[in-house]
């Protein structure tokens, strides 16, 4: 049975840029981790990279709030960037003076950004903590005992043996 893991999201709507402008820079955050991708986010030399920081500061927080108040134990340490969108908004109609006294239109787009944080699910086959198992270890030596015991107590046996005949 799959568990299913919760989402917490957050929303910039309206942004003055074009979408395929937004989505250079949410590409790089995509999957990654959510303090890696605030890092990204933080350096990355574009004029959207600051909404798209801000943005994830919210998600972030939106989830510390929303679990908060749902009881759910999160750890913020293990969330990522699951979604990262950059939809079409409306455009703005402009008109650009041509030559001869003539008009050119053109339109000038606007974003809505999505991005959406989860926190990862745990691999079986990722450690994620270095226990020893006390158990296991002790076990295979109560074993060795256990098979050594029956050889030691012959050995012991079969020397006081010839202890008792030596002195009698």
């Amino acid at each position: 049975m799959a568990v299913e893991t919760k989402e917490y999201r957050a929303e910039a709507r309206f942004q003055r840029v074009s979408p395929q402008k937004a989505r250079l820079v949410l590409d790089l955050i995509k999957g990654r981790g959510v303090e890696e991708a605030l890092t990204v986010a933080a350096f990355t030399k574009k004029r959207i990279a600051p909404v798209i920081h801000k943005l994830l500061t919210s998600a972030v927080d939106n989830a510390k709030y929303v679990s908060g108040e749902q009881g759910i134990d999160l750890d913020v340490d293990n969330l990522y960037v699951k979604l990262a969108l950059a939809n079409d908004g409306p455009r703005m109609k402009r008109i650009r003076p041509a030559p001869m006294g003539r008009a050119f239109r053109y339109q000038r787009r606007l974003t809505h950004i999505i991005l959406s944080v989860a926190e990862r699910e745990a691999v079986k086959g990722l450690v994620t903590k270095v226990e020893e198992p006390k158990a296991a270890v002790k076990a295979p030596k109560a074993a060795k005992t256990k098979a050594e015991e029956p050889k030691t107590a012959a050995k012991t046996a079969g020397a006081t043996k010839k202890k008792a005949t030596k002195s009698a």
